[in-house]
């Protein structure tokens, strides 16, 4: 039996009305628990709607007074074991009964066709995959070559099989949810493949067939969906390895989704709260656009409503604000820093001992004049590339990767028209200048910002260090949120490239 996690919350306060109630029965011969659960699937996890806290003798009873959600529940174990799968829709009242022995093939349920033939269909792909776990051993005394030819015949015997089985089924119950659900599992291959002018399989033909078709059948209008463990695996698998990985294809494909969907319903909130989330921590560089093309959409439209509330909605947009200045291929934002030979002159000026922002904006007027040659800023380094690091004399991370990057820039400015602008982003002159001295950094660019001006966590969204970003020689953007180890690799990369 299959572990599952317990999550004993509801999501987006979904509504029960009441109704009719649900009064279900299940009788498991020889099954030990003394308490069990009925669950159900929403989305990629799993709720506890209901426990039977008196299972005697395999007999278990969930009865309430509200209805249940339609869609696909599961008996679980007190050890949090699944048992079965099974369908509530056609009727909240229904009885199942089983036996440990052979809980599969004498699954039976009374009072619902639907289960009776999810059942049958239970039974033929666990009978195949015992098949399938029986081919290898068929093979003993066998060459290899032999061994090989014979598990692929008869692999690809019982793939077709159940193929076959999987269309017949979904023919013989149209229009049903059932029928709904099977489909979510399965995959729409081109079964006549042409051939590509080497000779072999098109593989073109039968992705773009495959994407194509990828969901046919499926009805976003349907919050039943959302309810069943195929749905949540085939949403991530389509957007993960299905489409291309570039972030305006992937904004393209998530509005034709959505645009199925019935703007406010539980599907469409479903969709929104997993693909927003999903693209804002995304680890994969850049797609971070994703989500800031999705709040542009959806957030600052008001069609999120219903997801987030307003408040929650506001800081959505906040973050989004911050994040779109730092997209790749963006002008990474100036910076009015002051390098060590010229901080002497600004702490003379009383930076070094002003204690608060009115403060220090008045000391910032006063000196406006004496300040302007005084600084160094991003936009007048004049190299091809230009590192630009954001650190911190006592972030233990960065006493790692600076030394690292001291080497790096070593090997890289000997290849390359490469300067590093070294950002210190607190504001301890001496600690910060005698670490330059020891750990020889005086090859960077080193500057900090003691009058305040720059607002550097929020302008680059520093919220930890190091953060190292790559600019071009016009400062755009090139590449963020780099480890020391990737910079020379990129670099190199993108210098290729600008010889093709």
């Amino acid at each position: 039996m299959k572990k599952i996690s317990f999550l004993l919350a509801v999501l987006f306060g979904t509504q029960v009305h009441s109704q009719s109630g649900f009064d279900i029965k299940i009788n498991i011969k020889g099954a030990p628990d003394s308490i069990m659960y009925l669950a159900k699937y929403t989305f990629d996890k799993q709720y506890i709607v209901d426990t039977c806290k008196k299972v005697v003798k395999g007999a278990v009873t969930f009865k309430g007074k509200k209805d249940l959600d339609k869609g696909v529940y599961f008996l679980v174990s007190q050890g949090r074991a699944r048992y079965f799968d099974f369908f509530i829709n056609e009727s909240s009242k229904l009885t199942i009964s089983a036996d440990m022995a052979d809980m599969v093939k004498t699954l039976k349920a009374t009072g619902s066709k639907e289960n009776e033939d999810f059942f049958s269909y239970i039974k033929f792909i666990t009978d195949r995959n015992v098949e399938f776990g029986k081919v290898k051993d068929q093979t003993k005394g066998m060459s290899k070559p032999d061994s090989l030819k014979f598990m692929g015949e008869k692999t690809k015997s019982l793939n077709e099989s159940v193929q076959k089985f999987d269309f017949d089924f979904l023919a013989a119950h149209p229009n049903s949810f059932l029928a709904d659900v099977l489909n979510l599992k399965t995959d729409k291959e081109l079964k006549d493949v042409p051939k590509a002018s080497n000779g072999r399989p098109d593989s073109i033909a039968q992705y773009k067939y495959y994407k194509t078709h990828f969901w046919d059948g499926v009805n976003f209008k349907d919050d039943r969906l959302l309810r069943t463990p195929f749905f949540a695996d085939r949403i991530k698998r389509y957007y993960d390895r299905v489409i291309i990985q570039v972030p305006d294809t992937i904004t393209v494909e998530i509005e034709r989704v959505m645009a199925k969907a019935v703007p406010g319903s539980e599907m469409y909130r479903f969709l929104l709260a997993y693909f927003l989330p999903t693209y804002e921590q995304s680890k994969i560089m850049g797609f971070d656009k994703v989500f800031c093309n999705l709040v542009d959409k959806f957030v600052r439209t008001g069609l999120a409503k219903g997801v987030y509330d307003e408040k929650t909605s506001q800081k959505i947009i906040e973050r989004v604000d911050i994040l779109k200045p730092l997209l790749l291929g963006a002008q990474a934002p100036d910076l009015l820093m002051i390098d060590t030979v010229q901080s002497k002159a600004v702490n003379r000026m009383g930076f070094d001992t002003a204690k608060t922002s009115q403060s220090v904006t008045k000391l910032y007027y006063d000196n406006a004049q004496k300040l302007t040659p005084l600084f160094t800023t991003l936009y007048s380094v004049k190299a091809k590339y230009t590192v630009l690091i954001f650190w911190d004399v006592d972030c233990g991370h960065c006493k790692t990767e600076m030394p690292k990057l001291v080497d790096v820039y070593k090997d890289l400015k000997k290849k390359y028209d490469v300067k590093v602008f070294c950002v210190y982003t607190q504001h301890e002159y001496d600690k910060w200048r005698k670490y330059l001295i020891e750990n020889k950094l005086a090859d960077f660019i080193n500057v900090w910002d003691p009058v305040h001006i720059n607002n550097i966590k929020t302008k680059y969204d520093i919220f930890s260090t190091p953060v190292i970003y790559l600019l071009d020689k016009d400062k755009f953007i090139k590449a963020k949120r780099l480890s020391v180890e990737q910079v020379p690799e990129l670099i190199k990369a993108f210098d290729a490239q600008d010889k093709k």
